[in-house]
């Protein structure tokens, strides 16, 4: 299977999965690093990029 760039951003770009419910999390890499976003589920700022 090959590899658009584009269906690369939509899966994988901006997504975050909580370390505590596995809840995806739509956010700026940004605002992760820092810590001002938060698991919409329990609440917990330990997020994680998905896996390729």
């Amino acid at each position: 299977m090959a590899k658009f760039p584009e269906a690369q951003a939509r899966l994988f770009k901006n997504k975050f999965v909580c370390r505590k419910c596995k809840t995806v999390v739509k956010a700026f890499n940004m605002l992760v690093i820092q810590g001002k976003v938060k698991c919409k589920k329990c609440h917990g700022k330990a997020l994680r990029p998905l896996k390729k």
